[in-house]
C-alpha cells in the first residue's frame, strides 16, 4: 500500500464512530438519469470532434495536403508542449472562479465558439492549407478543447461522493462520448452510401459541419440542466504547496502513469487504422464501417464495466479490460489484401476491452483520490487536478501519433495513396499497429494491479471528510 494512502488511513481510523463506515455505505447518493443525460451531452460533440482528429487528421495532412510524416507528428507533439502550460493554468482559474453562474458553466460557454471555429478550419480546410494551416488550427483546437473539458471533467467529480455513483456518472458520459464518435463516423458512412461520397476529406467535411450544429445544442442543455455542484472554493494554499500535496498523491500518481502508459498504446493504433486498412487490407473506402464497429462495441461495452466494477472493483475491472485488449491486438498481425470482415472480430473484441479502460473506469477513479487530495489539502482542487489528466491525455494521444508517424517514417513507409510499399514497409505498418501497442498495454495493467483505494478505503475517505464537514459546521 502506498505510504501516504497508509498514513491518512490510520488518521482516519482513529477518528471513524462505530458503525460509520457501514452507515456511509448505505447513504444514497443516486442522481436523477435525467441529470445524468443532460450532463453527459457535452461529451457529444467533443468527442465528434476528437475522433477524427486522431483517427484522419494525421492521414489527409499527409497524404492529402502534402505535409511529410516526420513534420506532421512534431506539428501533433508541439502542440501538446504548448498544454504544459495552458492545462494547469485552466485547472487553476476554473477552481478560483467565482460567478452567480458557478465555476464550471461558464467556461463551457466561453469555449464552444472557440473550438468551433478551430473545428472549421481544421477539418473544412481551404485549398493549398499545408503545415502553418494544420499548426495554426491545431493549436486553436487545443486551446478550446482545454477551456471546455478541465471545467466539465471537474464538474463530474462534484456531482456525488459516492464511489459507485462515480462510475454510474463517468459511464453515462463515456456512453454520450461513444455516440458522438459514432456519429462522427455514421454521417460519412450515410453519405458513402447513397452518393459515393467518401475518402478523408468528406469525412472531415461531413463530421466538421455536424459538429457544428449539435455542439452549441448540446452544450446549451447541459449548462441550462444540471445544477451547479456547489463545492467549496480552494482557501487559497500557494499554487507550488498544492503542487507538492498532488505529487505525495501515491494512489494520483500510480494511476496517472497507467493511464499515460494505456492511452499512448491505444494513440498508437489510432492513426493507423486508416493507414492498416488502406494499404494492408486494400479498402481504405470501407474504413469507416470498420471503426463504427469499434466504437459500437465500445459503447455496448460500457455498462458491463461498470457492472464489473462494482462486483470485482474498479482497478480489478481496470486491469481486466487491458488483458483482453492487450491478447487481441497481435491477430491484426495475421490480416493481409482482402482480409477486411476477418479483421470484425478482433475489432469487436478490442472496442469491447477499450470500452473499460478509455474513459469509465479511470475517471471514475480520477474522482476518488481527489477526495483524498480533499482529505490531506483541505481543499476541493478538482479541476486542477483534471488540468493534469487533461494534460497527460492530450500529451499521451500525441505520443502515440508520433511514435505511430515517425515509426511509419524509420521503416521508410509512404503514405502517398499512389505509392507502392513493399513487404518491409508494410510488416511495420503492420507491426506498430498490431504487436507494440499490447506491450503498452500490459504493463499499464502490471501498474495498477495493486491501487490501493479500493471501495472500503474509499468509504472511510468519505467518513473523514463528512467528518471534517460537520465539525467545520458546528463550529461556524
Amino acid at each position: 500500500m502506498d505510504s501516504y494512502l497508509l498514513n491518512v488511513s490510520t488518521t482516519m481510523r482513529a477518528g471513524l464512530p462505530q458503525g460509520g463506515r457501514r452507515i456511509l455505505q448505505t447513504t444514497s447518493h443516486q442522481l436523477k438519469r435525467s441529470t445524468l443525460f443532460y450532463y453527459s451531452l457535452a461529451d457529444v460533440p467533443v468527442m465528434m470532434s476528437i475522433f477524427p482528429a486522431l483517427v484522419f487528421i494525421p492521414k489527409f495532412y499527409t497524404s492529402d495536403m502534402g505535409v511529410p510524416l516526420a513534420l506532421a507528428a512534431n506539428i501533433i507533439l508541439g502542440v501538446r508542449l504548448f498544454d504544459m502550460v495552458s492545462d494547469p493554468l485552466m485547472g487553476y482559474i476554473s477552481d478560483r472562479t467565482q460567478t452567480r453562474w458557478g465555476r464550471r458553466r461558464p467556461w463551457l460557454v466561453v469555449a464552444t465558439p472557440i473550438l468551433m471555429l478551430g473545428i472549421y478550419q481544421l477539418y473544412l480546410p481551404p485549398e493549398g492549407a499545408g503545415t502553418m494551416h494544420m499548426l495554426t488550427w491545431m493549436a486553436v483546437v487545443s486551446v478550446g478543447t482545454t477551456m471546455l473539458l478541465i471545467p466539465y471533467y471537474a464538474w463530474a467529480a462534484e456531482l456525488s461522493p459516492d464511489y459507485n455513483e462515480r462510475s454510474r456518472i463517468t459511464g453515462w458520459r463515456s456512453m454520450a462520448g461513444v455516440v458522438g464518435s459514432l456519429v462522427a463516423q455514421l454521417a460519412p458512412a450515410l453519405a458513402l452510401l447513397l452518393f459515393g461520397i467518401g475518402g478523408s476529406r468528406a469525412v472531415l467535411a461531413v463530421v466538421g459541419v455536424s459538429m457544428l450544429v449539435l455542439m452549441p445544442i448540446c452544450i446549451l442543455l447541459t449548462v441550462t440542466r444540471v445544477p451547479d455542484s456547489g463545492a467549496p472554493q480552494p482557501t487559497g494554499m500557494p499554487v507550488w504547496q498544492g503542487l507538492k500535496v498532488m505529487l505525495a498523491n501515491g494512489p494520483f500518481k500510480r494511476l496517472v502513469l497507467t493511464f499515460m502508459i494505456g492511452q499512448t498504446a491505444l494513440a498508437i493504433t489510432t492513426p493507423l487504422y486508416v493507414f492498416f486498412i488502406a494499404f494492408v487490407l486494400r479498402a481504405e473506402e470501407m474504413a469507416i464501417f470498420m471503426l463504427t464497429f469499434f466504437y459500437a462495441a465500445n459503447f455496448a461495452a460500457v455498462p458491463f464495466w461498470v457492472w464489473a466494477s462494482r462486483h470485482i472493483g474498479k482497478h480489478r475491472a481496470y486491469v481486466a479490460s487491458f488483458v483482453i485488449i492487450a491478447l487481441a491486438h497481435p491477430f491484426y498481425m495475421l490480416l493481409g489484401e482482402g482480409d477486411f470482415w476477418w479483421m470484425l472480430p478482433v475489432t469487436l473484441t478490442t472496442g469491447f476491452a477499450a470500452g473499460g479502460f478509455s474513459a469509465a473506469l479511470p475517471n471514475s477513479m480520477k474522482a476518488d483520490v481527489i477526495d483524498l487530495d480533499t482529505l490531506k489539502s483541505g481543499e476541493n482542487r478538482a479541476a486542477s487536478f483534471f488540468s493534469v489528466w487533461s494534460f497527460t491525455y492530450k500529451a499521451t494521444a500525441s505520443l502515440g501519433v508520433w511514435i505511430a508517424l515517425t515509426g511509419l517514417a524509420f521503416f521508410g513507409f509512404n503514405a502517398d495513396p499512389e505509392a507502392v510499399n513493399g513487404p518491409d514497409e508494410l510488416f511495420g505498418l503492420r507491426f506498430l499497429f498490431s504487436t507494440l501497442p499490447s506491450v503498452f498495454f500490459l504493463a499499464a495493467a502490471a501498474v495498477v494491479w495493486n491501487y490501493p483505494i479500493t471501495e472500503a478505503r474509499h468509504a472511510e475517505l468519505r467518513a473523514q471528510l463528512e467528518q471534517r464537514a460537520a465539525g467545520s459546521a458546528v463550529a461556524g
